[in-house]
Order: C-alpha cells, then structure tokens, then sequence
C-alpha cells in the first residue's frame, strides 16, 4: 500500500521559510516522478514542483527562484523548500508521486497523493 505522509506545514509571515517533507512507503521511490502541488481555497490545484527519475525538475512560474524541490532516495523522502513566502503561497500542499492514469503536470502524471499540509502566510 502506497502512503504519503506530508509534514513542515506552518504559519509565516511573509519573506518566511519552511521546508515542508514527504516520507513515502509501499513504493519505489527513486525511479519515479514525485511532485508537490498546492490548492488554496476556493481555487483548483496547481502543480508547484516535479522531480523526474533522472532528477530533472520543474517548476511552476510563480514559485521559481524561490522553491526547490529534493529528494533523498535512502529515506524514501520528498522535500520542497519554499523561502521569500508570499501571501498568495497560502494553501493546502500535497506531496504527489507517479503512476499511470493520474493527473498529468510536468511531464508526470501523478496517481497516489498525500493528505496535505497547511502553509500560511500572513503579510
């Protein structure tokens, strides 16, 4: 069984940092596409950042020079760290990780998902 297990979620005031962490299990991790999204309320989900099995990444346009995505395959874990937080970073962030049939963002399609974790950002 596959789970994903989101944590580092926080409320910051802007210009803020976290680094927010996903411990997978039940999968092999390193020759996978993981990712992280956001969704905020009201709003639809976003990719935020991918990393491919040859660690190729990508990012959206409005994270870039800010968030960098990682990961550390002999601990089966995703990272994302997000600095300069602005107030419109506020959102619920999954962890994502590839498989056939998901939902397709930066060259991957994503099927098994975390249950999020909160990052707020206050002005």
């Amino acid at each position: 069984q596959v789970q994903l297990v989101e944590s580092g979620g926080n409320s910051v005031q802007a210009g803020g940092s976290l680094r927010l962490s996903c411990a997978t299990s039940g999968y092999t991790f390193s020759n996978r596409c993981m990712g992280w999204f956001r969704q905020a309320p009201g709003k639809k989900r976003e990719g935020v950042a991918a990393v491919r099995s040859d660690g190729s990444t990508t990012y959206a346009n409005s994270v870039k020079g800010r968030f960098t995505i990682s990961k550390d395959n002999a601990k089966n874990t995703l990272y994302l760290q997000v600095n300069s937080l602005k107030p419109e970073d506020t959102a619920m962030y999954y962890c994502a990780a590839g498989g056939p049939g998901g939902i397709l963002w930066g060259g991957c399609a994503y099927y098994y998902w975390g249950q999020g974790t909160q990052v707020t950002v206050s002005s």
